[in-house]
């Protein structure tokens, strides 16, 4: 009787030796993978997680740094909502600038990345320059906008006299001094405007030509064609707009020192005078999750809000 031969293949010794070794791989994979991880995982664990916990336990207590510290429970924010009027003069300053400052940085990013958009010669030289504020150090920049703010011999009002307009105090003013700090941000909106180049370079051609074959014009394209394809991107800049106007610190720390009269006292300044100039670092720790919590908030209802006006290629 002759023995048909088992091909290799099918042997159950080899098929066990191939997936013990293909095991061993992939284990050793894992090992390798977290290996090369594990100093961005230390780093978020001792440098992020850990500080934010550690946060969260100081606000509810009395803690000055030097001595002994004491649990007060939610004394903490109780005394920041009841009796805390900085608190509420820095809430409505940093809503004011948050909201006209991320506003106002969406429609100029928009409209320089249309321009840097077309076809010109030298394209790559404007593009450059339009960017070239947002490699500025924030402290240089603040400087330099202090100079051009400076009511005596600044340059923007030698240009105002120049038109024969009445000169302006800026940031030495309690009424203009956020609209001049929104203009500072404006400023600085080159790379808002190179993500919504890259968006606007995604724009499918072929709607924009269906849009001309029927008669419309260029706002019809515009209102009809981008403005829906580059929703995703306005969206992501809009939430990332409202969380870094919300942590607006080095115009308050450099140009105005919170004045004049409160009125540049944005939140995280309130926090480090808190910690560093008052030694409150248990008070300063709740404002701190005060202000997670309201970005949170806010950061959740644009997600929200999105359903209905965030339209994704391909998607429902």
């Amino acid at each position: 009787m002759k023995h048909e031969q088992i091909p290799l293949e099918s042997n159950p010794i080899n098929v066990g030796i191939k997936v013990k070794g293909i095991h061993k791989l992939r284990q050793k994979e894992i090992f390798w993978g977290y290996f090369f991880t594990l100093p961005a995982i230390l780093g978020l664990l001792l440098w992020t997680i850990g500080p934010m916990l550690a946060s969260l336990y100081f606000s509810f207590t009395d803690y000055k740094v030097i001595g002994d510290y004491q649990w007060v429970g939610f004394e903490n924010y109780i005394e920041i909502f009841k009796n805390d009027l900085n608190f509420k003069k820095s809430l409505a300053v940093t809503f004011y600038f948050a909201i006209g400052s991320t506003l106002f940085t969406l429609v100029a990013a928009l409209l320089i990345a249309i321009l840097m958009n077309i076809s010109v010669k030298g394209q790559a030289f404007f593009r450059t320059m339009y960017y070239l504020p947002v490699i500025v150090p924030a402290v240089a920049s603040n400087i330099l906008w202090l100079w051009l703010f400076n009511p005596d011999f600044g340059l923007l009002n030698s240009i105002l006299d120049f038109f024969n307009l009445p000169k302006l105090m800026w940031i030495y003013d309690e009424a203009t001094v956020i609209p001049s700090l929104i203009l500072l941000s404006i400023w600085s909106c080159g790379g808002t405007a190179l993500i919504f180049l890259a968006g606007l370079q995604d724009v499918p051609k072929q709607q924009l030509e269906a849009v001309e074959i029927d008669g419309g014009n260029a706002w019809h394209k515009f209102r009809f064609v981008t403005v829906p394809s580059l929703s995703p991107v306005i969206f992501f800049n809009l939430i990332m707009g409202i969380i870094g106007s919300f942590q607006a610190f080095t115009q308050a720390y450099v140009m105005t020192e919170g004045g004049p009269n409160n009125s540049t006292l944005f939140y995280v300044f309130l926090i480090y005078r808190e910690a560093f100039q008052k030694n409150n670092m248990g008070y300063a720790s709740a404002l701190s999750w005060i202000l997670f919590i309201i970005i949170l908030i806010l950061t959740l209802f644009i997600f929200k809000s999105s359903k209905s006006w965030v339209h994704y290629g391909g998607g429902k």
